[in-house]
């Protein structure tokens, strides 16, 4: 993993918040450790769930996302797959077009 980091600020609830640091209490680490983590596992999660897949892969293909991150959401391989079929898409529009 990269040590690379950035500082983030966000607004949470207070109950949300108060839970993390408790759990943080208990574990012996620091709320940070506590957020990083829940923050990716929710991410590894969302890359197996077929339906947020789809949208990324949606976000892909109408230019909304890079494919760099892409690849950071849902692996290499599969980003591949997805550079793939947007290329194949691409040309049948051509071919389709063409053929009106």
């Amino acid at each position: 993993m990269s040590s690379d980091k950035k500082r983030v600020q966000f607004r949470a609830p207070n109950r949300l918040i108060d839970r993390t640091d408790a759990l943080a209490a208990v574990l012996g680490e620091d709320r940070t450790d506590i957020l990083v983590t829940a923050l990716r596992e929710y991410l590894q999660d969302a890359a197996h769930d077929d339906a947020i897949t789809q949208e990324i892969a949606a976000a892909y293909y109408d230019g909304e996302i890079s494919f760099e991150q892409l690849k950071a959401l849902v692996g290499a391989e599969e980003a591949a797959n997805f550079r793939v079929l947007k290329q194949q898409l691409d040309e049948g529009y051509v071919d389709d077009v063409a053929d009106l």
